[in-house]
């Protein structure tokens, strides 16, 4: 873990006024942060940037170039994995291969209660839950996929 953090080299900036601007990191409020944390590290392969060692923990993880703040949640609501709910609602994760992806997390033992539909913008999407039911999604783009 290491105290002089550096951003990731792959985060794109914007500018707003005179004002760079990128996405840090992405918070996790949960009931068990070391938990999750845990589950992150074994399922997706995060690794643990920093830990505050205090109790109850705070972690800063990473997925390749997007960085997660895991702290203890004061409250949950039931409807935390209903991606219908105003908010923010998911984690798209890009891969190659739905199927692929699929069968990795299924040897894991995540469960996948959906099936693959179409994506905004085009490809396939495919929804799981994390050990506490915030909502992720593989998605797959066709190789020649642009916007815009």
């Amino acid at each position: 873990m290491n105290a002089n953090l550096q951003l990731p080299l792959t985060n794109r900036k914007f500018i707003f006024g005179s004002v760079n601007i990128s996405v840090e990191h992405i918070a996790i409020p949960a009931a068990n942060p070391t938990a999750l944390k845990d589950w992150y590290e074994r399922m997706l392969a995060a690794k643990v940037l920093w830990s505050s060692g205090q109790t109850p923990p705070t972690y800063l993880i990473s997925l390749q170039n997007v960085w997660f703040e895991i702290y203890q949640a004061e409250a949950s609501f039931p409807q935390c994995g209903n991606n219908k709910v105003a908010g923010f609602r998911h984690l798209a994760l890009k891969v190659e291969s739905l199927a692929a992806a699929k069968m990795e997390l299924e040897t894991k033992g995540v469960q996948f209660t959906g099936e693959v539909r179409p994506a905004a913008g085009g490809g396939q999407v495919l929804f799981f839950e994390d050990l506490e039911g915030n909502l992720l999604h593989f998605v797959e783009r066709p190789s020649d996929f642009k916007l815009g």
